[in-house]
C-alpha cells in the first residue's frame, strides 16, 4: 500500500470516528449547550455611607451597579439561545445577607418563569489578594446556605469594618481549601484576568503565579479563566455608532486582542505556559452583563454576543462536570455553534478537554468538525469562518519561575482555509496528521472571521461584531510513561 493511500485511509477513518463520536455523544444525552457564567442583576448594589450614622455599615443601593432583575436576565439568556446561566452578583459590606435574603428568592422566581434554562446560583466573588472570580454553586438542597457560608467567611469585601487580613493571597488559598471540602464542590473561574494589566506581559492584580497556586488546590475549585471578558459593547454608543472613548471589555490600561484577554490571545503566552506544564486550565467567555447597550450601558445581554459552549446533558450537575473537565469551546458573535475536535491513534480517540495516550509509532490524526451557522447573529449579520488554526505545544513539566508566561514550543501546526476543508451544509470538516511521537504534547484550535494571522490589539471604538474569534480548549497527548 502506498503512503498516500495509507494516509487517505487514516484520514477517512478519523473522520468516521469523529462523526461516530458525535453520535455517541447524542446517545448519552450530551450535546453542545451554550451558557454564560458572569451575569449581574440589581442585587449588585452600590454602597453609600449612612449620613445619619457614619459609623454604621454603608447602605446598599439596589440597581446601583446592575439594573436588571434576575428574571429579565434569565429571559434574555433564553431569548439569545442559552441553555444555562449563572447569576453572579457582587457587593460590599454584609452583602452575603442581601444575596441570601433578596437575590435568592428572585432566582427561584426566575427558575419558575424560565424553566427551559438551567439557572445556577452564584456570585462574582471578591477574590482575596486579586480581583474577581465567577463562583458557581453546585445545585443542591443547601445551595443558598453554601453561598452564604462562602461569601460570609471568605469574601474580601464582606466585613464591616474592612478587614485587610482578608485581602491576601494566603487567605485565598485557605478559602479554596475550604470550598474543596464542600459537597457538592463549587466551581470558580477567574474573571477578566488582565483588565488591570498595564502592558503586554505587564500584569496587574492577577499574576501567573496566582493562577498556578489556585490550580494546585486539590480537588480543584478554580478551573480556569475568562478568555473573552464581558463588557464588549463599551466601544459603542446605544445606536451602534463607535464610541472613541470606549474599549472592548473596559480594558482601559492595555486592550484586549480580538476581544480576548492577553493571557489567552497571545500565542505562546500565559495560557500556553500553563498548558505546557500539563495543567488542565480552561477558558470561557461571558457577557459580564450589568446594563444593556440600549440603556446606555457597556454590555450585551447574556448570549447576545459571547457564548461558552459545554458538551453536557441539560442538567446542572453535568454542565458543571463539563466545565471541570474542559469539554468547552467559546465563541463571539455566533461565528460557530459546534466544534468537535477528535484526536485518534488506531482505535483510540480523545476530544476537547480529554487525554490520549500515544506510543512513539502511533499515527495521530486530528479531525476538526466545525458548524458555521448560516442564520444571522444578534447583530443581523452572517459572519463566516476565514481560517482555522491547529496549535500544538510541548508539555515539559513545571517551571521554577512561578510567573513564567511563555512556552517557546507553541506554534501554529496547520492553518486551514476554505481550500483545506470540505463543506456539507453548515459543517466544515478538515483533517491533519501529526508526526508520531511519544513526547507529551497538547493541541488546541482557534479560528476567526478576519484575515489577520494573529489577534490584533483592539482599538478604541472598535466594532466588536467585525472581529470575531472562537477558541477550543486543549486535548493532551501523553506518552505511555507520562500519563496524567
Amino acid at each position: 500500500m502506498t503512503s498516500s493511500v495509507a494516509l487517505g485511509l487514516a484520514l477517512s477513518l478519523a473522520s468516521s470516528l469523529a462523526f461516530a463520536q458525535a453520535d455517541a455523544g447524542a446517545g448519552d444525552g450530551r450535546r453542545w449547550l451554550a451558557g454564560d457564567h458572569h451575569v449581574h442583576s440589581r442585587f449588585s448594589a452600590r454602597y453609600t455611607p449612612d449620613p445619619a450614622s457614619p459609623e454604621s455599615p454603608p447602605l446598599p443601593q439596589l440597581g446601583g451597579d446592575g439594573n436588571h432583575t434576575i428574571v429579565q436576565n434569565a429571559e434574555a439568556a433564553h431569548r439569545y439561545g442559552l441553555s444555562w446561566m449563572v447569576s453572579t452578583d457582587h457587593g460590599g459590606p454584609l452583602h452575603a445577607r442581601l444575596n441570601a435574603e433578596q437575590a435568592w428568592p428572585e432566582l427561584l422566581q426566575a427558575r419558575e418563569r424560565v424553566p427551559g434554562l438551567v439557572l445556577f446560583y452564584g456570585m462574582e466573588f471578591d477574590t482575596p489578594g486579586a480581583e474577581h472570580s465567577s463562583l458557581i454553586i453546585a445545585p443542591s438542597a443547601h445551595e443558598r446556605e453554601d453561598l452564604l457560608h462562602i461569601e460570609g467567611t471568605w469574601g474580601r469585601r464582606q466585613p464591616w469594618p474592612e478587614d485587610p487580613a482578608r485581602d491576601t493571597e494566603a487567605f485565598m488559598l485557605e478559602a479554596l481549601r475550604d470550598m474543596a471540602a464542600m459537597s457538592p464542590r463549587p466551581v470558580m473561574v477567574t474573571n477578566h484576568p488582565s483588565r488591570s494589566a498595564t502592558g503586554l506581559g505587564q500584569y496587574g492584580e492577577v499574576r501567573p503565579h496566582q493562577l498556578r497556586d489556585w490550580s494546585e488546590v486539590i480537588p480543584r475549585v478554580v478551573i480556569g479563566m475568562e478568555g473573552a471578558p464581558g463588557h464588549q459593547a463599551d466601544g459603542l454608543f446605544a445606536d451602534g455608532r463607535p464610541d472613541p472613548a470606549g474599549s472592548r471589555g473596559i480594558y482601559r490600561r492595555f486592550p484586549t486582542m480580538g476581544g480576548f484577554d492577553q493571557m489567552t490571545a497571545r500565542l505562546a503566552g500565559v495560557w500556553d505556559s500553563l498548558l505546557g506544564e500539563g495543567r488542565r486550565w480552561w477558558i470561557t467567555a461571558t457577557s459580564d452583563s450589568h446594563t444593556h447597550l440600549s440603556e446606555g450601558g457597556d454590555d450585551f445581554w447574556p448570549g447576545e454576543y459571547a457564548k461558552t459552549w459545554v458538551m453536557a446533558r441539560p442538567d446542572g450537575e453535568d454542565i458543571l462536570d463539563g466545565l471541570r473537565e474542559g469539554r468547552v469551546f467559546v465563541t463571539t458573535g455566533d461565528l460557530i455553534s459546534e466544534l468537535d475536535v477528535t484526536v485518534s491513534a488506531d482505535d483510540r480517540t480523545a476530544t476537547i478537554g480529554g487525554e490520549l495516550v500515544v506510543g512513539e509509532a502511533d499515527d495521530i490524526v486530528v479531525t476538526l468538525r466545525v458548524r458555521d451557522p448560516r442564520a444571522a447573529n444578534a447583530a443581523g449579520r452572517t459572519p463566516s469562518v476565514d481560517h482555522i488554526d491547529l496549535i500544538v505545544g510541548d508539555v515539559t513539566g513545571g517551571r521554577a519561575d512561578r510567573d513564567a508566561d511563555a512556552n517557546a514550543t507553541t506554534r501554529v501546526e496547520r492553518r486551514f482555509t476554505a481550500a483545506d476543508w470540505t463543506s456539507e451544509g453548515e459543517v466544515l470538516t478538515m483533517t491533519h496528521r501529526l508526526p508520531a511521537s511519544e513526547a507529551p504534547r497538547y493541541l488546541r484550535v482557534r479560528g476567526t472571521s478576519g484575515v489577520e494571522t494573529e489577534p490584533m490589539v483592539d482599538t478604541p471604538g472598535e466594532d466588536p461584531w467585525s472581529d470575531l474569534w472562537f477558541y477550543g480548549n486543549p486535548v493532551f497527548l501523553t506518552g505511555s510513561t507520562g500519563a496524567r
